[in-house]
């Protein structure tokens, strides 16, 4: 099989960063998924006041999470990435936050306990305001109206008014990812995420569930390991790792403008780094090699990542490695794979074989949500957990085939007691989509589903 050559991929269009590129080149390339802002003085006028905000997240923050996926790409750790398909304006609230954090550490710690290995805990949250469309207009009873892009650029609500793309959202998306980071980091370094609370984490809609009492059992057996260590003098006040958790944030990085009004360079190392989210992503939708997000993305030191759909071929794939990571740096770059449950294990080794091959140390993550949609006799989209199961097993099959490590998972998931995706523990029906059917856009599973998932993917990380 053919590969394009490390070098050719690096001439122009992709001629070195600090040559070339600036937070604004992006540009002067063709952009996909865009909205049609109806004003483009106020556009510039937020886009403006943004860039004199304060960052969100920290260039030292992202440089740390590059450094917990460099491990990830090595072999030596596995990356959780988890969260809302799209946040609400309107449901931002505490509880909200808490309980979706509550549901991530409850993965990640039947994923370190279960599997022994040590998870790099991603969210979905603080920024993920913006979603692409298949289509630019949406029809209902036969009028016509733009699509929702997701409360960063307009409204869910079928008027002209609510889907015409106001420039303040923007300032509002800002504000509300600060005080969920602000949040975060409290939950996270101040007592919530210790281990000695393990049990606390079990919501009381998850605890009567077979998959809330697997969780309790476990959480009772570190219980007693951590009675044991402090009795042999192991523990004390001075172990971190015990008390709190890093936890970074993440969103894909789809609206532009609103990205480059908040990148900064680093005062440290003088590189660019995008302030709004420790790690930034391109869909499947926005990846063109000659394309707007791929010339911003090449540019930012964040660690970035990148959807690759079944269609993607090997060359293409190599091509935007040599785009994105030109450098080779493990920790870099994660390509997320949204293959579908039927396609993953033809599909994918050709792709694990090329970047291989390339000496692109990038960490691969397996979305396997995506490719799983369909529509329900009742017209809701849904997807099947068996489908979502099915694509991950598929997808450490394929590296077993090739020899490469199944670095991650990256789902859709929410705290709530919803009834958004089929099948789980609780064997949620086509009739009980409409009981608790609350998302935005994509369905997303439920915290039980959430925590059985885990339980399977710990068991084919203990089978490697």
């Amino acid at each position: 099989m053919k590969h394009l050559a490390p070098g050719p991929a690096l001439q122009p269009p992709f001629a070195p960063v600090e040559q070339t590129w600036t937070p604004s080149s992006w540009r002067d390339r063709p952009v996909a998924q865009q909205p049609d802002w109806p004003s483009p003085d106020d556009l510039d006028r937020v886009t403006k006041t943004l860039t004199g905000y304060p960052p969100l997240v920290f260039a030292g923050e992202a440089r740390a999470l590059r450094e917990r996926l460099a491990r990830v790409a090595r072999g030596e750790a596995f990356l959780l990435q988890a969260g809302d398909c799209a946040e609400s304006f309107e449901a931002f609230s505490a509880d909200a936050i808490r309980d979706k954090l509550k549901v991530i550490l409850q993965m990640a710690v039947v994923l370190m306990y279960s599997a022994g290995v040590e998870v790099v805990k991603v969210g979905r949250i603080a920024g993920q305001y913006a979603k692409p469309r298949s289509s630019s207009t949406e029809t209902v009873e036969g009028v016509e109206l733009p699509s929702f892009r997701g409360h960063l650029v307009n409204d869910i609500a079928f008027t002209e008014a609510a889907r015409l793309a106001d420039p303040e959202r923007l300032l509002t998306a800002y504000h509300q990812s600060s005080a969920t980071l602000n949040l975060l980091r409290a939950f996270t370094k101040g007592g919530f995420a210790d281990l000695r609370r393990v049990h606390a984490w079990n919501q009381e809609f998850v605890a009567s569930s077979a998959e809330g009492r697997r969780y309790e059992q476990m959480a009772d057996e570190i219980d007693r390991a951590l009675r044991f260590m402090a009795a042999c003098g192991v523990l004390s006040g001075a172990n971190p790792q015990l008390h709190e958790v890093d936890f970074w944030t993440s969103h894909e990085a789809l609206i532009l403008g609103y990205e480059e009004a908040l990148t900064r360079r680093d005062s440290i190392t003088g590189d660019w780094y995008d302030c709004s989210a420790h790690s930034i992503w391109i869909g499947e939708r926005t990846r063109q090699l000659d394309g707007a997000h791929v010339e911003f993305f090449r540019g930012v030191q964040n660690p970035i990542g990148c959807k690759i759909g079944p269609t993607a071929t090997p060359d293409e794939v190599v091509a935007l490695c040599d785009a994105l990571d030109p450098h080779r740096q493990a920790g870099r770059l994660t390509l997320i794979t949204r293959m579908g449950a039927t396609a993953v294990e033809e599909a994918l080794p050709p792709l694990l074989e090329a970047v291989r091959d390339s000496g692109h140390p990038v960490v691969w993550a397996c979305d396997p949500m995506h490719s799983n949609t369909f529509t329900a006799p009742n017209g809701r989209k849904t997807r099947h957990f068996d489908d979502v199961l099915a694509e991950i097993a598929g997808f450490f099959r394929a590296h077993d085939r090739v020899g490469t490590w199944p670095g991650g998972v990256h789902v859709e998931l929410t705290g709530d007691d919803v009834t958004e995706c089929l099948g789980g523990g609780d064997e949620v029906s086509n009739d009980d989509l409409d009981t608790r059917y609350e998302t935005m856009c994509d369905p997303r599973l439920n915290a039980r589903q959430s925590i059985d998932l885990a339980f399977r993917v710990a068991e084919l990380l203990r089978h490697r």
